[in-house]
């Protein structure tokens, strides 16, 4: 139903620069679709990207949210290889003048800083892989709306797809993972920390963020049910589904990287992490004292800085703000700590300058940037890949919104490879084994998503 199997350069062909590509619109109700619902209809499309805000179960409004859900069906044309794929972006949308889908994994950074990547890699993913759609639906309150392109579907076709949404599908249910492997164990761990806060005492750095990965090697998993479980269990509004053909991503990510509406930019890192409670008055508690914890006011405040920095680098003269320093965001499971920094973007910037300007982003790398990354290669078991990377959207009109992948499930479908990793921030006034009870304490939706019984 989709011409995902078509190449880069066929697809590019059809599609020279000038020629702008031309939407059609269709507008239903969406009172009737489910996720449930949407995950179903979903397997027949590859690539599918799904990004759901959750906003019904936030208890904060975010102001910067343009959509409920955005889905993404099939392809039009994409890209996956290059040395530049910032180039390649900006090429495509200025040619099309269309919407963009897809993800920049971790390891991108190879092609923005002299870096490397030489870790095991059991994904074994793209570092980008982005696509024009066949069918963009977008959905705000109780209204659905359908792009579509007319030269690859018409108003009848388009309205039979919406019909198909709306019918009653049952998910097909996901099998259980039988056991999950640790790749790092306590013991390592807690030597490692030890030796990253050597470095930080030289002086090397003062912050990294040191992640350790929990993997299946021969998983058997329905990824739109494991998707539809783990939204259900952890809704965040930076929740995303993606299906690239072999490779799947499901996320329950509570973080924005970045966002762009107008000429206003948008980073919202997080640092600073505690557990909820089911009892009222000790959950608030817990979230005092989150509010007011120095160790993690001071680790935000290192990653807001490099987020000023890094936004700096393309902003209007005196234009970054920290709109929001030490807010809390409670969800169903954990409190944590955002701030808010924004910036006007220069006129003579092109908006994909933003995002290779501030990849990867400073909440998942350290400070200064580039040794922390460089450590992070050093300490780390695994390579990265598409966790820690980020998925979202451009508009046709040159606005964007990325997250930050955490809290997300990877897997091969071909290799049956499953993996999930989890971090925080090393400070020099970190304590080994909290951070490695918060590595656990992340993690604990996935491990109760796939083991279930």
């Amino acid at each position: 139903m989709d011409k995902s199997h078509e190449t880069n350069s066929d697809a590019m062909n059809r599609n020279m620069p000038g020629e702008m590509n031309s939407r059609e619109i269709v507008e239903t109700s969406a009172a009737n679709i489910s996720l449930e619902k949407i995950m179903a209809w979903s397997e027949q499309f590859n690539p599918f990207v799904l990004l759901n805000s959750n906003k019904t179960n936030q208890t904060f409004n975010d102001e910067y949210s343009a959509f409920d859900l955005l889905i993404a069906a099939g392809s039009i044309e994409n890209i996956s290889t290059g040395n530049n794929i910032f180039n390649s972006i900006r090429t495509m949308h200025e040619a099309s003048g269309d919407w963009i889908f897809g993800y920049l994994a971790y390891d991108l950074k190879n092609q923005v800083e002299k870096l490397s990547s030489a870790n095991m890699d059991g994904i074994n993913a793209c570092n980008y892989f982005l696509f024009r759609p066949r069918f963009v639906l977008a959905i705000k309150g109780d209204k659905l709306t359908a792009y579509y392109s007319g030269k690859n579907d018409s108003e009848d076709s388009v309205k039979k797809m919406l019909k198909e949404l709306n019918d009653e599908k049952l998910l097909t249910e996901s099998e259980i993972v039988p056991e999950i492997h640790q790749r790092i164990n306590h013991t390592k761990y807690i030597e490692n920390v030890e030796k990253i806060k050597t470095h930080i005492k030289r002086g090397d750095i003062y912050e990294m963020n040191y992640c350790i990965e929990f993997y299946s090697p021969d998983a058997y998993i329905k990824p739109a049910s494991v998707y539809s479980k783990l939204n259900h269990l952890s809704p965040m509004p930076f929740s995303a589904y993606m299906n690239c053909g072999i490779h799947y991503l499901m996320s329950a990510s509570p973080e924005r990287y970045l966002a762009k509406r107008g000429t206003k930019i948008i980073s919202q890192p997080i640092k600073g992490t505690a557990r909820r409670s089911s009892n009222k008055s000790e959950d608030e508690q817990i979230m005092e004292a989150l509010r007011n914890d120095k160790k993690e006011q001071s680790e935000n405040v290192m990653i807001v800085d490099l987020v000023r920095n890094d936004l700096s680098r393309t902003a209007a003269k005196g234009s970054v703000t920290v709109e929001e320093l030490f807010g809390i965001k409670s969800f169903t499971h954990l409190h944590h700590m955002a701030s808010t920094v924004t910036s006007e973007i220069d006129t003579d910037i092109h908006f994909t300058e933003v995002i290779r300007k501030s990849f990867p982003m400073g909440s998942m790398t350290g400070a200064p940037k580039i040794r922390a990354m460089e450590l992070i290669e050093f300490f780390e078991d695994t390579k990265r890949g598409i966790y820690s990377g980020a998925v979202g959207y451009i508009s046709p009109d040159g606005n964007f919104d990325f997250n930050v992948i955490i809290r997300s499930v990877l897997y091969n479908s071909q290799t049956h490879y499953l993996s999930f990793m989890a971090g925080s921030a090393i400070t020099a006034s970190s304590d080994a084994e909290k951070e490695y009870q918060e590595c656990l304490l992340k993690v604990e939706g996935m491990k109760r998503v796939l083991m279930k019984k």
